[in-house]
């Protein structure tokens, strides 16, 4: 099949590319010339053509050079896509590591061919226990976001050396829309200032994950090399109270596809990373003398404003200082989530985990980036208001992360909307609940119980989002008596905008890490439910067994559990209650008369069984079930996992039982 003509256009530069890289033409040139002389020896009149000269490259072995250092291989048709193929090196002597996996590369963009080519000096896992039998062992996973695009390695066995052999292909790509199709020059990528970022997960053989290190990784040193590669390593610094404590080291290669022709020298590199380190900190410079001053303001209102939670900076897993309103941006979810109820449910099933603290103190605050949050896939409170505030903010609200305390005084964070008619609407993170706030007079009498706020939060210090940040200056900071006017002068004291834009506007600060997309869950909801039920029916065996119980289940009953676990779901998501009456129905029927139904419903955010079965066995409601004794017991269960982004789930799980009432 013909290929199109700018096709064979970009095919022709590439091989151009490659051989000017090459230098074949000296080569050619010089067998040109000593063909000639000699020929000319015995014929002066000697004409050669096209051909004559392809028969001395041949025999001089030119063409065959040629064809070993440029090697194309068919790959497999794409149904839908283009035609795969892979480019080998044959001279690549800097670093030994695999060839570039078959994959769609538009040879009319510019890529970075990141390589880990392994890891050492992990000393915290010099002695990796051996794990039980039945156990899988530890593992490692490194994630890569690179201007919104994301991928994770495959997991590696924990150890001292761990053997990560990973390639990623990151597109380096313009943000204007009318160049975003052009290929990068040299200068071009020199302007392209955004970081590669990995981050080192730790997955135990339970499952449990943990933030190992985030590396903010400067890949264009590799504009410097001639070749347009680079063999490096790299040193992984630990997290939060560990942020300068080593903790391994990655051997990496990075290079550039196609190959770029001029290199950068060294010089023009250094002064462009002195210009941009020297403005941004210019820009935290005059932005913190700002902060000072405008602090003094707000303590001169009142004395008592110092013991309000107003939080301008916050330090993330590195131990950087940022201001709060750079952690937010508007986050669009496309077509993984539909509404802004639907993302609170989602974030509300990432894990909660406060950050540990080595020793006893008070707890330890830590602010993840958002790529981090994602590629843990557990976090604080404020991880979690971040979250949902930009995927808020994605949906088109006038959202804010609300910063104060909840029952006992804990400080916590939360979400508000305030909408075009002034109603205010509290989000809590991690259970999805939506409150509606109505501020009350503090000289009125106090309200009865049926009439008092609901929500679990009781003073409100500050709210911002990545464009504004409002203090509280009301006469208490209390939350039933605030106002959320946030333009009222008198209740709520503003930062500048112009301010807050010049440290957390887009690209201004280029080694803060933009927000990563939102990625599809790859999990098998109807698999993963049948695994989880299977395994809980193998649990409830071996438990009613000990007990000297014998166990038959009903397969109909539990089926007819099914409805009701997508109502509860339901609920959660929209707040409205669906589905129970034809549930209520079908288990009337299903249970004879003279007979007792008792059910037992119960919802986590994880997917093992064992934990869950330990959970349930703690209500007492939920125990009862399981051991039910009587006459014609049957019992049942089900499981109905529903599946989010980022591989976040919400699993439902409903215990059951029939049997004749004895009086």
């Amino acid at each position: 099949m013909a290929l199109p003509a700018e096709k064979i256009s970009e095919l022709k530069q590439i091989i151009h590319n490659h051989l000017s890289q090459m230098d074949i033409q000296k080569s050619i040139q010089q067998v040109l010339s000593d063909s000639l002389q000699g020929e000319a020896a015995f014929n002066q009149q000697s004409q050669f053509n096209e051909q004559d000269v392809l028969e001395m490259l041949r025999q001089q072995g030119v063409i065959d050079n040629v064809m070993q250092k440029l090697h194309i291989e068919q790959g497999q048709h794409i149904p839908g896509g283009k035609q795969a193929a892979r480019f080998i090196d044959k001279d690549d002597h800097l670093t030994t590591s695999t060839p570039l996996k078959k994959t769609n590369i538009d040879p009319s963009r510019r890529y970075l061919y990141l390589q880990v080519l392994g890891g050492k000096a992990f000393l915290e896992h010099l002695q990796e226990p051996q794990p039980l039998p039945g156990q899988v062992s530890s593992t490692f996973t490194v994630h890569i976001n690179f201007r919104s695009q994301r991928f994770k390695s495959k997991p590696t066995p924990c150890a001292c050396d761990p053997n990560i052999q990973e390639g990623f292909l990151l597109e380096i790509h313009k943000d204007s829309s009318g160049d975003a199709g052009r290929m990068l020059d040299s200068t071009g990528m020199l302007s392209v200032c955004d970081p590669v970022h990995i981050v080192l997960i730790k997955t135990d053989f339970n499952g449990d994950t943990h933030l190992v290190s985030s590396h903010f990784l400067e890949w264009r040193v590799v504009l410097s090399q001639p070749q347009g590669r680079l063999g490096t390593s790299i040193e992984l610094l630990g997290v939060g109270t560990e942020c300068k404590v080593p903790v391994g080291l990655l051997d990496i290669k990075l290079e550039l596809l196609p190959k770029t022709i001029e290199a950068i020298s060294g010089q023009v590199l250094t002064a462009q990373f002195s210009m941009e380190k020297n403005k941004q900190s210019e820009r935290e410079r005059l932005f913190l003398v700002y902060a000072k001053q405008w602090w003094r303001e707000f303590l001169q209102i009142r004395p008592t404003h110092s013991e309000r939670l107003v939080k301008i900076f916050a330090q993330d897993e590195n131990g950087i200082n940022r201001p709060v309103c750079s952690y937010i941006k508007p986050l669009r979810a496309g077509r993984l989530l539909d509404t802004p109820r639907e993302a609170a449910r989602f974030v509300s099933l990432i894990g909660y985990e406060r950050v540990p603290m080595l020793g006893g103190g008070d707890r330890a605050e830590q602010w993840s980036t958002t790529h981090a949050f994602f590629c843990r896939n557990k976090g604080d409170c404020e991880d979690h208001a971040i979250l949902l505030c930009s995927l808020l903010l994605g949906f088109g609200l006038d959202a804010y992360v609300c910063v104060g305390t909840k029952s006992k005084a804990a400080p916590h964070a939360w979400v508000t909307t305030i909408g075009a008619d002034g109603l205010v609407t509290f989000w809590e993170t991690l259970t999805g609940n939506r409150y509606i706030h109505k501020a009350v007079n503090p000289d009125d009498p106090p309200l009865d119980k049926q009439h008092r706020p609901r929500y679990p939060y009781q003073t409100l210090g500050c709210v911002f989002n990545h464009t504004s940040f409002y203090a509280n200056t009301q006469g208490t900071d209390t939350i039933g008596a605030c106002q959320l006017d946030l333009h009222n002068q008198s209740h709520w004291k503003a930062m500048s905008a112009d301010a807050i834009r010049s440290v957390c506007g887009m690209g201004n600060i280029p080694t803060w890490p933009t927000l990563p997309p939102l990625c599809a869950s790859n999990l098998d909801s109807a698999l993963l439910s049948n695994d989880l039920e299977v395994e809980l029916r193998a649990l409830v065996d071996q438990h009613r067994a000990d007990q000297g119980l014998n166990t038959t289940w009903d397969d109909q009953l539990s089926y007819l559990l099914t409805p009701a676990l997508a109502s509860y779901e339901t609920e959660r998501i929209t707040g409205i209650s669906a589905g129970n009456e034809e549930f209520q129905q079908a288990i009337r029927i299903a249970v004879p008369e003279g007979h007792t139904f008792k059910g037992y419903p119960v919802q986590f955010v994880h997917r093992n069984a064992r934990k869950a079965f330990a959970a349930c066995l703690k209500s007492p409601v939920c125990e009862e079930i399981i051991d039910c004794r009587g006459d014609l017991i049957r019992l049942a269960v089900r499981v109905r996992v529903f599946t989010y982004p980022e591989s976040a789930c919400a699993t439902w799980i409903m215990f059951a039982c029939k049997y004749k009432s004895i009086l």
